[in-house]
Protein backbone atom coordinates (compact mmCIF):
# COMPACT_ATOMS: atom_id res chain seq x y z
CA UNK A 1 0.00 0.00 0.00
CA UNK A 2 3.02 2.32 0.25
CA UNK A 3 2.95 3.04 -3.47
CA UNK A 4 -0.80 3.74 -3.50
CA UNK A 5 -0.49 6.10 -0.53
CA UNK A 6 2.34 8.06 -2.13
CA UNK A 7 0.69 8.15 -5.56
CA UNK A 8 -2.63 9.37 -4.16
CA UNK A 9 -0.88 12.05 -2.12
CA UNK A 10 1.06 13.25 -5.16
CA UNK A 11 -2.14 13.31 -7.22
CA UNK A 12 -3.77 15.45 -4.54
CA UNK A 13 -0.83 17.85 -4.52
CA UNK A 14 -0.82 18.12 -8.32
CA UNK A 15 -4.56 18.81 -8.44
CA UNK A 16 -4.07 21.70 -6.04
CA UNK A 17 -0.81 23.24 -7.21
CA UNK A 18 -1.68 23.07 -10.92
CA UNK A 19 -5.24 24.39 -10.72
CA UNK A 20 -4.29 27.85 -12.01
CA UNK A 21 -2.37 26.37 -14.92
CA UNK A 22 -5.27 24.05 -15.71
CA UNK A 23 -7.55 27.07 -15.94
CA UNK A 24 -5.18 28.88 -18.30
CA UNK A 25 -4.79 25.76 -20.44
CA UNK A 26 -8.57 25.33 -20.62
CA UNK A 27 -8.89 28.97 -21.66
CA UNK A 28 -6.53 28.38 -24.61
CA UNK A 29 -8.48 25.30 -25.67
CA UNK A 30 -11.84 27.06 -25.44
CA UNK A 31 -10.53 29.96 -27.53
CA UNK A 32 -9.31 27.50 -30.17
CA UNK A 33 -12.55 25.51 -30.27
CA UNK A 34 -14.68 28.66 -30.53
CA UNK A 35 -12.57 29.64 -33.54
CA UNK A 36 -13.27 26.23 -35.13
CA UNK A 37 -9.89 24.91 -34.02
CA UNK A 38 -8.75 21.46 -33.05
CA UNK A 39 -6.68 20.22 -30.11
CA UNK A 40 -3.54 18.43 -31.31
CA UNK A 41 -1.98 16.23 -28.63
CA UNK A 42 1.49 14.73 -29.05
CA UNK A 43 3.27 12.15 -26.99
CA UNK A 44 5.80 9.40 -27.64
CA UNK A 45 6.62 6.35 -25.56
CA UNK A 46 4.51 6.26 -22.41
CA UNK A 47 3.48 9.87 -23.02
CA UNK A 48 1.36 8.67 -25.93
CA UNK A 49 -1.05 7.28 -23.31
CA UNK A 50 -1.67 10.85 -22.15
CA UNK A 51 -2.26 12.07 -25.70
CA UNK A 52 -4.88 9.31 -25.88
CA UNK A 53 -6.57 10.81 -22.82
CA UNK A 54 -6.96 14.07 -24.73
CA UNK A 55 -7.73 12.93 -28.26
CA UNK A 56 -10.43 10.55 -29.44
CA UNK A 57 -11.80 8.99 -26.25
CA UNK A 58 -15.21 8.73 -24.61
CA UNK A 59 -15.99 11.78 -22.50
CA UNK A 60 -13.39 13.80 -24.39
CA UNK A 61 -13.43 16.40 -27.11
CA UNK A 62 -14.32 15.38 -30.66
CA UNK A 63 -12.20 18.13 -32.33
CA UNK A 64 -8.91 16.53 -31.36
CA UNK A 65 -6.01 14.71 -32.97
CA UNK A 66 -3.36 12.43 -31.55
CA UNK A 67 0.08 12.92 -33.07
CA UNK A 68 2.85 10.33 -32.63
CA UNK A 69 6.09 9.24 -34.33
CA UNK A 70 4.00 6.38 -35.75
CA UNK A 71 2.40 8.96 -38.07
CA UNK A 72 5.48 8.62 -40.26
CA UNK A 73 4.29 5.10 -41.08
CA UNK A 74 0.51 5.55 -40.89
CA UNK A 75 0.33 8.72 -42.98
CA UNK A 76 3.82 9.28 -44.37
CA UNK A 77 4.39 5.98 -46.14
CA UNK A 78 7.62 5.16 -44.32
CA UNK A 79 8.45 1.53 -43.42
CA UNK A 80 7.74 0.29 -39.88
CA UNK A 81 11.47 -0.23 -39.42
CA UNK A 82 11.88 3.52 -38.81
CA UNK A 83 10.03 3.18 -35.49
CA UNK A 84 12.98 2.66 -33.19
CA UNK A 85 13.15 3.65 -29.49
CA UNK A 86 15.67 6.35 -30.43
CA UNK A 87 13.36 8.02 -32.96
CA UNK A 88 11.91 10.41 -30.38
CA UNK A 89 15.36 11.94 -30.01
CA UNK A 90 15.50 13.00 -33.67
CA UNK A 91 14.44 16.64 -34.19
CA UNK A 92 13.89 16.08 -37.92
CA UNK A 93 10.82 13.92 -37.44
CA UNK A 94 8.94 16.84 -35.84
CA UNK A 95 8.75 18.61 -39.18
CA UNK A 96 7.29 15.50 -40.79
CA UNK A 97 4.78 14.95 -38.01
CA UNK A 98 3.58 18.55 -38.23
CA UNK A 99 3.41 18.47 -42.04
CA UNK A 100 1.38 15.23 -42.03
CA UNK A 101 -1.22 16.58 -39.58
CA UNK A 102 -4.32 18.45 -40.83
CA UNK A 103 -3.33 21.58 -38.92
CA UNK A 104 -5.03 24.98 -39.17
CA UNK A 105 -3.75 28.30 -37.74
CA UNK A 106 -6.39 28.37 -34.97
CA UNK A 107 -5.42 24.96 -33.60
CA UNK A 108 -3.97 24.52 -30.11
CA UNK A 109 -1.29 21.99 -29.18
CA UNK A 110 -0.77 19.90 -26.05
CA UNK A 111 2.71 18.34 -26.00
CA UNK A 112 3.33 15.67 -23.40
CA UNK A 113 6.81 14.65 -22.27
CA UNK A 114 7.79 13.99 -18.68
CA UNK A 115 11.47 14.60 -19.43
CA UNK A 116 10.76 17.41 -21.89
CA UNK A 117 14.24 17.24 -23.41
CA UNK A 118 14.11 14.86 -26.38
CA UNK A 119 14.79 16.29 -29.80
CA UNK A 120 11.44 15.50 -31.40
CA UNK A 121 9.22 17.11 -28.76
CA UNK A 122 11.43 20.20 -28.37
CA UNK A 123 11.58 20.69 -32.14
CA UNK A 124 7.82 20.20 -32.45
CA UNK A 125 7.30 22.80 -29.72
CA UNK A 126 9.57 25.16 -31.65
CA UNK A 127 7.58 24.64 -34.84
CA UNK A 128 4.28 25.09 -33.03
CA UNK A 129 5.35 28.46 -31.63
CA UNK A 130 6.90 29.61 -34.92
CA UNK A 131 3.56 28.91 -36.61
CA UNK A 132 1.69 30.96 -34.03
CA UNK A 133 -0.20 28.21 -32.21
CA UNK A 134 -0.97 28.22 -28.50
CA UNK A 135 1.13 25.59 -26.73
CA UNK A 136 0.39 23.69 -23.52
CA UNK A 137 3.19 21.54 -22.10
CA UNK A 138 2.61 18.64 -19.73
CA UNK A 139 5.91 17.67 -18.16
CA UNK A 140 7.82 16.96 -14.95
CA UNK A 141 9.55 20.14 -13.86
CA UNK A 142 11.67 18.26 -11.31
CA UNK A 143 12.95 15.83 -13.92
CA UNK A 144 13.31 18.26 -16.81
CA UNK A 145 15.29 20.84 -14.86
CA UNK A 146 17.87 18.20 -13.90
CA UNK A 147 18.29 16.97 -17.47
CA UNK A 148 20.49 18.26 -20.28
CA UNK A 149 18.52 18.98 -23.43
CA UNK A 150 18.95 16.56 -26.32
CA UNK A 151 17.93 19.30 -28.76
CA UNK A 152 20.65 21.22 -30.66
CA UNK A 153 19.32 24.52 -29.29
CA UNK A 154 19.76 23.40 -25.70
CA UNK A 155 16.11 24.27 -25.08
CA UNK A 156 13.48 22.23 -23.33
CA UNK A 157 9.73 21.83 -23.74
CA UNK A 158 8.99 23.91 -20.65
CA UNK A 159 11.00 26.82 -22.09
CA UNK A 160 8.68 27.15 -25.07
CA UNK A 161 5.15 26.62 -23.74
CA UNK A 162 2.49 29.24 -23.07
CA UNK A 163 1.29 27.11 -20.15
CA UNK A 164 3.36 24.51 -18.29
CA UNK A 165 1.51 21.83 -16.33
CA UNK A 166 3.78 20.03 -13.87
CA UNK A 167 2.87 16.38 -13.28
CA UNK A 168 4.93 16.40 -10.09
CA UNK A 169 6.85 13.24 -10.94
CA UNK A 170 10.25 13.08 -9.24
CA UNK A 171 13.55 12.82 -11.10
CA UNK A 172 13.68 9.28 -12.49
CA UNK A 173 9.89 8.93 -12.26
CA UNK A 174 10.01 6.55 -9.28
CA UNK A 175 8.17 6.92 -5.98
CA UNK A 176 9.94 4.10 -4.14
CA UNK A 177 13.61 3.42 -3.53
CA UNK A 178 15.43 0.12 -3.89
CA UNK A 179 17.76 -0.88 -1.03
CA UNK A 180 20.80 -1.03 -3.29
CA UNK A 181 20.02 2.20 -5.13
CA UNK A 182 17.65 3.06 -7.93
CA UNK A 183 13.89 3.33 -7.81
CA UNK A 184 10.63 1.73 -8.83
CA UNK A 185 6.96 2.61 -8.98
CA UNK A 186 6.51 5.05 -11.88
CA UNK A 187 3.91 7.78 -11.33
CA UNK A 188 4.05 10.27 -14.20
CA UNK A 189 1.35 8.46 -16.20
CA UNK A 190 -1.08 8.71 -13.29
CA UNK A 191 -0.59 12.40 -12.56
CA UNK A 192 -0.34 13.36 -16.22
CA UNK A 193 -3.63 11.59 -16.99
CA UNK A 194 -5.21 13.43 -14.08
CA UNK A 195 -4.01 16.78 -15.44
CA UNK A 196 -5.16 15.93 -18.96
CA UNK A 197 -8.66 15.15 -17.72
CA UNK A 198 -8.72 18.24 -15.52
CA UNK A 199 -7.93 20.43 -18.53
CA UNK A 200 -10.51 18.78 -20.78
CA UNK A 201 -13.27 18.88 -18.19
CA UNK A 202 -12.50 22.49 -17.31
CA UNK A 203 -12.71 23.41 -21.01
CA UNK A 204 -16.07 21.62 -21.28
CA UNK A 205 -17.36 23.39 -18.16
CA UNK A 206 -16.39 26.75 -19.64
CA UNK A 207 -18.15 26.00 -22.92
CA UNK A 208 -21.29 25.07 -21.00
CA UNK A 209 -21.04 28.31 -19.00
CA UNK A 210 -20.93 30.19 -22.32
CA UNK A 211 -24.21 28.56 -23.33
CA UNK A 212 -22.61 26.28 -25.92
CA UNK A 213 -23.05 22.55 -26.43
CA UNK A 214 -19.60 21.00 -26.04
CA UNK A 215 -18.57 18.57 -28.82
CA UNK A 216 -17.97 15.59 -26.53
CA UNK A 217 -17.72 11.92 -27.41
CA UNK A 218 -20.11 9.38 -25.94
CA UNK A 219 -18.84 5.89 -25.30
CA UNK A 220 -19.27 3.69 -28.37
CA UNK A 221 -20.48 1.05 -25.93
CA UNK A 222 -23.69 2.85 -24.93
CA UNK A 223 -26.91 3.01 -26.90
CA UNK A 224 -26.75 5.70 -29.56
CA UNK A 225 -23.04 6.32 -28.99
CA UNK A 226 -21.92 5.56 -32.53
CA UNK A 227 -24.62 7.73 -34.09
CA UNK A 228 -23.88 10.63 -31.74
CA UNK A 229 -20.16 10.44 -32.42
CA UNK A 230 -20.46 10.15 -36.20
CA UNK A 231 -22.70 13.22 -36.32
CA UNK A 232 -20.16 15.28 -34.39
CA UNK A 233 -17.19 13.96 -36.37
CA UNK A 234 -18.88 14.98 -39.61
CA UNK A 235 -18.70 18.61 -38.43
CA UNK A 236 -14.90 18.31 -38.45
CA UNK A 237 -14.48 16.34 -41.67
CA UNK A 238 -10.96 16.72 -42.96
CA UNK A 239 -9.81 18.25 -39.69
CA UNK A 240 -9.60 15.17 -37.47
CA UNK A 241 -8.39 11.66 -38.04
CA UNK A 242 -8.80 8.47 -36.09
CA UNK A 243 -5.79 6.30 -36.91
CA UNK A 244 -4.48 3.23 -35.14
Amino acid sequence: MTYATKALELARQVSQTQSEGVGRAAELIVASLRADGVVNAFGSGHSEAIAMEIAGRAGGLVPSNRLTPRDLVLYGGQPPSVLTPELERDPAIAHQIYALAPVEPQDVFVLVSSSGVNGAVVELATIVKERGHALIALTSVAHSTRMTSRHPSGGKLLDLADVVLDNGAPYGDSLLELPGGGGYGAVSTITSALLAQMVVTEAVDRLVALGETPPVYLSANVAGGDEHNRALESRYAGRIRRGA
